[in-house]
């Protein structure tokens, strides 16, 4: 009578064991979103091959918009671009983080980032970020330390903007549609003879006796790079052969 007591426990675990085993290798449905929205890290600029100094944030969201978590977000860019790391699943909040470096070549760079719908679609979305070379990297260097605290209207720790006490507003350096209508040789003259170079308010003061040429050469140089919309070199044209 023990005996059979004990082969029937035995056969009772063994069957326990194999419906377990069963379960957990079941295959899991894959998860998928219907939109991608950037969270953080769009048009941020960095060095040639450098790192972007915020990470570049993805979220999933479903028809409703409600985050999804377990869905896959892959990144690719331009040759030279490297992400770290290029895919993965996103989070219990939805969200996908990557840490990107740009490529050797000074320029706008085209990140990319996706995820698979249940349509087998990719649902993207596109973001530029911008890779600076010497004399640019020099511009932003001076716009820090000269304009930055006028031009830009967002306070920092390292800096409080006084934009919001000056009475005619300044442009930002990324506002394109002002900016990319002023010529070279207007943005020298106004930089280094201050606004009444070009009849614009006094409250722009000269820097031509603080800044060197090669200095203010460096300083459009870089607010040509962040323009938005991009600055187009005008008088420009492409022919056919």
């Amino acid at each position: 009578m023990k005996g059979a007591w004990i082969v029937g426990l035995f056969s009772i675990s063994v069957s326990f064991y194999g419906c377990a085993r069963s379960a957990s290798s079941a295959p899991t449905s894959p998860v998928y979103g219907s939109a991608i929205v950037e969270v953080n890290g769009g048009k941020q600029t960095a060095s040639v091959g450098g790192r972007l100094e915020q990470p570049v944030v993805m979220q999933v969201n479903d028809e409703q918009g409600n985050a999804v978590t377990g869905a896959v977000v892959s990144f690719h860019g331009a040759k030279g671009v490297t992400f770290e790391p290029a895919s993965g699943a996103t989070d219990s909040s939805g969200q996908f983080t990557t840490t990107v470096s740009l490529g050797g070549t000074a320029g706008r760079y085209q990140i990319v980032a996706s995820t698979p719908t249940k349509a087998q679609k990719a649902a993207e979305i596109k973001i530029v970020e911008i890779a600076l070379g010497y004399q640019e990297v020099l511009g932003r260097e001076l716009n820090e330390q000269y304009c930055a605290r006028c031009h830009n209207p967002e306070s920092t720790p390292e800096r409080v903007s006084n934009y919001d006490n000056l009475e005619v507003k300044p442009h930002a350096f990324t506002e394109g549609d002002t900016l990319n209508k002023m010529s070279d040789p207007d943005l020298l003259a106004i930089i280094s003879h201050g606004g009444p170079a070009l009849n614009k308010s006094p409250l722009m003061p000269p820097y031509g006796y603080t800044l060197s040429r090669t200095e203010m050469q460096a300083l459009i140089a870089y607010v040509r790079m962040v323009s938005d919309p991009p600055y187009s070199v005008p008088g420009t044209l492409y022919t056919k052969k």
